[in-house]
């Protein structure tokens, strides 16, 4: 069996201490966390677009307050992310580490869908910064490319997240935030 921990722990080096210490926790050990997140989407063209995206990251069509469940994992190869929004599907999603600290990145596998992220831990929190992104192979330009903006971090010992996803041209095509607690 694999140590538990060591893709995250190793990729940062001695960064890792940065993190809050629930968040070296969880990325040490591993965990569940659930609450309620509420998810929204864009307007017009953004929102149908959007809708058909987040429909394959397991959303559910509908805006409002949802039940998220997330079982994360670390490997000495990976970290794993498992979402179940409400009672939908898993969606898992799978980050994989290249390099180190501060200049490597993660690259996140989701379907067809790959997306190298830097990591930024101003405040002891964790922010993915969007490097590239590419769909079933095929490098999507940067002015093309859905803009990433997602955080996790936490606050009075319950974990604070949010994803907004966007396009430069449509604006914002999805979004989830909340407050999840350990379980």
């Amino acid at each position: 069996m694999e140590a538990a921990g060591q893709a995250v722990e190793s990729w940062f080096g001695p960064a890792f201490a940065h993190l809050h210490p629930l968040l070296q926790q969880m990325h040490r050990l591993g965990g569940a966390l659930s609450g309620h997140v509420t998810v929204a989407y864009g307007k017009g063209l953004a929102g149908w677009l959007g809708r058909r995206v987040a429909a394959k990251l397991g959303l559910p069509p509908q805006e409002g307050s949802i039940a998220l469940s997330v079982h994360i994992h670390s490997t000495r190869h990976a970290l794993h992310w498992v979402r179940v929004f409400g009672a939908g599907k898993k969606v898992t999603s799978v980050f994989t580490p290249v390099g180190s600290w501060p200049d490597g990145h993660w690259v996140e596998s989701v379907g067809g869908i790959r997306a190298e992220l830097r990591v930024d831990t101003s405040g002891g929190g964790w922010r993915w910064v969007p490097k590239r992104t590419s769909i079933y192979g095929l490098a999507v330009p940067r002015w093309l490319a859905p803009q990433l903006d997602a955080f996790k971090r936490v606050t009075e010992a319950q974990y604070q997240f949010a994803v907004t996803v966007s396009h430069p041209l449509l604006g914002t095509l999805f979004s989830y935030s909340g407050t999840l607690a350990t379980r």
